[in-house]
This record gives C-alpha cells, structure tokens and sequence, in this order.
C-alpha cells in the first residue's frame, strides 16, 4: 500500500501539526499527498484507533476509482490504495453516451438545415425571390 502524510503546516512543530490535523478532521477536511497527488475526500475520526479514515472519488488517468486509506494521529502518516468504482464509471459512461449522441443530434441537424438551404438556393422560384 502506498504511503500517505499529512502536509499542513510543515513550518510548525510536531505537536502543533497533530492538533491541527485532528482540528482539520473533526472539521471534515484537510489536506494529505499520496504519490506526488494531493486529493480531498470524505473523512472519518476514528479516536478509538487513533487514526482518520479517507475516502476520495477521483477519476485517475480517465479510470474512475476510489482512493482509500487510513492515517494515524500521532505520525501524521497512514497507507492508502486505489480499487475501481464501477458505479461512478457507468454514471460516467452515461453521462459521455448522453453527451456524444446530443453532438451527433446538432451535427444532423446543422446537415439538415444546410442542405435545404442549399436546395432552396437551387430552386428557380426561390432565387426569383431573392432577386
């Protein structure tokens, strides 16, 4: 499992940086990196373990996941992993279908006008009018 940390306030002692971290939780945010990426997600104070649990939807390279870890209030570092959120990909997926097809919609459309106001342009009659 990859390594995750704390990273506010690195200027401040350690104690200072545990107190603000756990404030941050009870808050129901804070920040963390895990692997160079900076994520915000769902949090959830655990003071029987002495550690945060995090959750965090995110689309990652066009694959959408969830990252889920843990952190300990003392260290200020935890572990996390990735697994597949197949509900959020097929509502995704859905919302592209939805997206691509109204695209292909108004390309129709934009066809269909053009070519009647092309075969309007053709018709004898109607060049007369505009003449």
């Amino acid at each position: 499992m990859p390594r995750i940390k704390y990273t506010g306030f690195r200027d401040r002692p350690h104690e200072e940086r545990q107190a603000r971290f756990q404030n941050a939780c009870r808050d129901g945010r804070s920040e963390v990196t895990w692997q160079r990426l900076d994520g915000m997600g769902f949090l959830e104070y655990d003071d029987e373990r002495a550690q945060v649990n995090l959750k965090a939807p995110m689309i990652l390279n066009g694959v959408c996941v969830i990252w889920r870890g843990w952190i300990d209030l003392q260290r200020l570092d935890g572990m996390g992993f990735l697994e597949y959120d197949d509900e959020r990909a097929q509502h995704e997926d859905a919302l592209a279908q939805a997206a691509f097809e109204e695209a292909r919609r108004r390309t129709r459309d934009f066809e269909d006008r053009d070519r009647s106001h092309r075969e309007d342009l053709e018709d004898p009659v109607v060049s007369k009018i505009w003449d």
